[in-house]
């Protein structure tokens, strides 16, 4: 069953959705785009890592996840003791995220062709996660390959430039050869979803990217519609807009 909502679906942007959601829309990204391209290319699920460290008070000691000591001595009293012959110290473990993005390479060469970003909380919401990420879409964008990012939480900052016209969600097409210009799609709650082009070599047609397809395939192989309406959309609807949503919630949630 396809996503309800004739746009983007509200109550996917949900952190109890969207920790899911994103990885298995960009599977179907990956699935949707490889079905049109010729044999030539290769379509891959690559990743980024974030590293988030314990925090600052809190001493560090590496990779390792354990710490060995002299066990304490022995009371003087005789007294029997169940004491470990050895104590370890537990390390809280460095919080590890990987966040999946699309890329087109020549299948000869492996060039990269395009990146398809995704954005996620984790890339887009202030902080070191988005200050890394915003570094490494500028080292793409004075790249040789085409840069595509998509934008389906409403909440956090949105990426520059900031002439982006004011919208809920939007997605940015960057080819090489018309750079620094960019194409811009931007669409609110109640707009249809666009259908983007996917820039390939020079000469040859784009393979396009039909939002609405890829996020009811995500949605109904994920089995959102079991869980997700239990609650308001985050971040909240103006009033207007979720009475409107309203309508397309399922009966049954």
């Amino acid at each position: 069953m396809p996503s309800p909502f004739p746009g983007m679906n509200p109550y996917l942007e949900r952190a109890t959705a969207w920790e899911s959601f994103h990885p298995n829309l960009i599977t179907a990204i990956q699935y949707h785009i490889g079905a049109q391209l010729p044999p030539d290319y290769v379509v891959r699920i690559e990743s980024r890592m974030y590293i988030h460290e314990p925090p600052a008070e809190r001493r560090y000691f590496g990779s390792t996840d354990f710490g060995i000591s002299r066990p304490p001595t022995a009371p003087s009293n005789g007294t029997a003791t169940l004491t470990a012959p050895t104590q370890v110290t537990i390390l809280d473990a460095v919080d590890i995220q990987r966040v999946g993005f699309v890329t087109i390479r020549d299948r000869d060469n492996f060039d990269l062709v395009a990146v398809l970003e995704l954005l996620s909380p984790t890339n887009k919401y202030a902080g070191p996660d988005r200050e890394q990420y915003l570094t490494k879409r500028r080292e793409l964008l004075r790249s040789r390959a085409h840069f595509i990012e998509i934008d389906l939480l409403r909440g956090g900052p949105r990426m520059p430039p900031d002439e982006i016209p004011a919208c809920d969600y939007c997605a940015l097409v960057s080819r090489v050869e018309e750079r620094p210009q960019a194409g811009v799609w931007p669409w609110h709650l109640r707009d249809a979803l666009p259908v983007l082009p996917v820039p390939l070599r020079a000469g040859e047609p784009d393979a396009t990217l039909n939002l609405k397809a890829v996020i009811d395939r995500a949605y109904d192989e994920g089995w959102y519609k079991n869980y997700i309406y239990r609650g308001a959309p985050e971040p909240r609807l103006a009033p207007d807009d979720a009475a409107w949503a309203a309508q397309f919630v399922p009966a049954s949630t």
